[in-house]
């Protein structure tokens, strides 16, 4: 043979060229010394795998740069380590808080999470859960109870399990972690009207359903004392604290003798905080503020905010606990668990 043919003749693929170029679980075994069995089994369950033989995958992996191959595994097990997770907003700290408690519980069981944004819309939320759907996870935590009834019957033929945030399911079949939120806006309803209040304000913006379910229980509450809201001001753009000075001021507007506030979030009520004091009116001897989920500046705000603590972390962890648990096929005492909720009475009230 020549040595221009000689040069011409392909290399001889090394260990993990092949077509792709990617280190496999065969050169991983064949580096350890052991069956790609083992390595797969060390990399899923190495309890069951003795440790002089982990110690050399390890080292195997190390040397090659081995990354396991998740979608071959999907492809094998016809559903993957991975939990969709839908949420209505990535700014918000409601929800960034329970992102944290599913985080947490999630990496100790050994599952990943991709995380959707429905901006509190149906039609987002369904196209994001059929997007999820074709690559196959495990299951669903989701943000809200109120899916179409087409994407739950889709849910329940693909046999994915999910469960329901914030909101506590419509039925006992539902699995879902929450708090009743009609329940926190009749509360707030009651501390006010024994707190001596009589024409009270109810401000809410976003209008998704856990916003008007408070209105629900806020109304309740005033109805039973025979009370009505003096005014209301409702607006579906997104909250901002500017906003609530601004709702505040149509209140104002309309009834000047309005004497307290509900406002369904502690942004607004920071903003009809921030109103009154431009306005010289005092809080709370001229008008009562409250607000709704405790954020962490509102107990430091001068006067304190009155608001509704939400177990927002909790919620995260729990409702990941009980997906899990649901997978692994372990035994669920309540499907539908109901963490509850706290009124913090502060200054402002």
């Amino acid at each position: 043979m020549s040595k221009k043919a000689a040069a011409e003749k392909p290399a001889k693929p090394t260990k993990g060229s092949r077509a792709t170029g990617r280190v496999t679980i065969v050169d991983v075994a064949d580096e350890a010394r052991v069956s790609p069995m083992t390595v797969s089994r060390a990399l899923k369950t190495p309890e069951l795998v003795q440790q002089e033989a982990r110690d050399r995958i390890t080292a195997a992996i190390k040397k090659l740069g081995y990354v396991p191959n998740h979608a071959a595994s999907t492809l094998a097990s016809a559903r993957s380590q991975v939990i969709g997770v839908l949420v209505p907003s990535l700014t918000n700290a409601v929800f960034i808080e329970t992102l944290s408690g599913i985080r947490d519980y999630l990496s100790q069981a050994g599952y990943q999470f991709l995380i959707g944004e429905t901006g509190y819309s149906k039609e987002k939320e369904s196209q994001l859960i059929s997007t999820y759907l074709a690559h196959a996870p495990a299951g669903f935590l989701l943000s809200s109870s109120d899916q179409h009834e087409l994407l739950r019957q889709q849910l329940a033929s693909s046999n994915i399990p999910a469960v329901r945030m914030f909101d506590l399911g419509k039925t006992n079949s539902d699995m879902s972690v929450g708090f009743s939120q009609t329940k926190a806006g009749y509360a707030v309803a009651q501390h006010l009207i024994e707190r001596g209040y009589r024409r009270p304000a109810f401000l809410a913006a976003q209008l998704d359903p856990r916003m008007m379910k408070r209105r629900e229980g806020f109304r309740k509450g005033l109805s039973e004392a025979g009370l009505e809201p003096n005014v209301e001001v409702l607006l579906p753009t997104p909250t901002t604290v500017d906003m609530g000075a601004q709702l505040l001021a149509r209140v104002l507007e309309i009834s000047p003798d309005c004497d307290a506030v509900f406002c369904c979030n502690d942004d607004l009520a920071l903003g009809a905080l921030f109103e009154c004091q431009r306005r010289g009116i005092k809080v709370p001897q001229q008008m009562a503020i409250a607000g709704f989920n405790d954020l962490s500046w509102a107990a430091c705000a001068t006067p304190s905010i009155t608001t509704i603590i939400t177990p927002r972390y909790d919620i995260g962890y729990k409702a990941a606990e009980l997906l899990i648990r649901q997978l692994k096929g372990e035994p669920v005492e309540k499907a539908r668990l109901d963490l509850g909720f706290q009124l913090a009475v502060r200054e402002s009230t």
